[in-house]
């Protein structure tokens, strides 16, 4: 059978079409893969927050962010998705890297799991709109909504760990520095702020960065004093304002609402003002004379007990407190209490710090919740 020119041209016409209808086929095939997986993904990392939020923090709300945002994604997950599915032929699932290997501590693994969702989002948004541009739209409204959830998540945790926090370990000078502070965590530590007023600010960067990655590492809190900008910088969880600082209020749009704000007070005036205007807690004190506050008086246990009848925040009694007169104190009302020298000049600080915690164990549930 002769081929003519016309007839050519029709075949050659149809084998392009066909090649680029076979082509398309894989693309779509392709693109479905990779949105099956990163739905399974986003639809994981979720369901390792959520079960974080309901058996660690115990937030319903937050529990219910997780849970609608998962089914919210796991509605997008279509058939023809998951039928594209070649689990053994993916070249990924072999790969693997050590961080992933191992989790130092629940705030590591939590960082990583929103990092996980926050990537596997941004992936959505994208090649859904090869697929359905109402569905790139939907992933990126839930991805500002996990950035939210995030901040929302940090904020409360930080608040629970505040709220489980008896001792307040304030850091001074000394040659041994983060070893001593090293040694207060090991001991059960949980609240450290970076107090230092005289060295040079490469000095204070320096010693804050080092300070912020030992509380991670043991799951403590780590406040900055007076400094919001050092806060900032080394990505504190919280900053502690003295009376001739900065307002409240400034302070809370300079950090943002998810970070603490402490404020040191002398009298029940100055406590009322600091709870009106928005701090997450205060110091009360100086207990006992001290020379952390040289020239200050000291407001003695009056203002302890005055503090336990009408603080509705959490507070820390400060100034003298050691392990001679730690009790009285704790008789007196606090059930939370800050110290410096007490540990920072103890020859076996870890041992010390157990000693002080040990005594808050007397304390009656009743009390404890007075406090909080």
């Amino acid at each position: 059978m002769t081929v003519t020119g016309c007839d050519q041209e029709g075949v050659d016409e149809a084998v392009v079409m066909f090649n680029s209808y076979s082509q398309k086929t894989d693309i779509q095939q392709v693109v479905y893969r990779i949105l099956d997986t990163n739905l399974d993904r986003t639809r994981e990392g979720l369901r390792i927050l959520e079960e974080w939020c309901r058996f660690g923090l115990n937030s319903s709300q937050l529990v219910t962010e997780c849970k609608n945002l998962r089914q919210e994604v796991a509605q997008w997950h279509s058939e023809e998705m998951k039928a594209a599915r070649d689990t053994p032929g993916d070249a990924g699932t072999e790969l693997t890297h050590a961080l992933e290997e191992k989790r130092s501590n629940i705030n590591s693994l939590i960082a990583a799991n929103f990092c996980r969702v926050q990537e596997a989002m941004r992936v959505l948004e994208e090649y859904s709109k090869l697929y359905d541009p109402k569905m790139g739209k939907a992933f990126k409204q839930m991805r500002y909504r996990v950035y939210t959830l995030q901040s929302d998540f940090m904020g409360y945790q930080r608040h629970q760990l505040l709220l489980r926090s008896h001792l307040y370990l304030v850091t001074c000078p000394s040659e041994n520095f983060l070893t001593t502070v090293e040694a207060a965590l090991k001991g059960g530590l949980t609240l450290v702020q970076y107090r230092e007023k005289d060295a040079d600010d490469k000095i204070r960067l320096e010693q804050a960065r080092k300070l912020r990655q030992l509380c991670q590492t043991y799951g403590a809190l780590f406040i900055i004093n007076d400094r919001v900008d050092l806060a900032l910088a080394v990505d504190a969880d919280g900053v502690h304002l003295g009376q001739q600082d900065m307002p409240i209020a400034m302070a809370r749009q300079l950090i943002g609402t998810q970070r603490l704000i402490g404020r040191s007070t002398t009298n029940s005036q100055e406590m009322q003002e600091a709870i009106t205007q928005g701090a997450d807690y205060i110091g009360v004190g100086p207990v006992y004379e001290t020379p952390t506050k040289v020239g200050k008086a000291a407001a003695g246990l009056d203002y302890v007990n005055y503090a336990t009848k009408n603080s509705p925040i959490p507070w820390f009694a400060i100034g003298g407190i050691d392990a001679n007169n730690i009790n009285d104190v704790i008789d007196a009302g606090a059930s939370r209490v800050a110290v410096v020298r007490a540990v920072m000049q103890a020859e076996q600080a870890t041992l010390v710090t157990q000693y002080l915690l040990s005594q808050f164990n007397r304390i009656q549930p009743v009390n404890t919740q007075t406090h909080v």
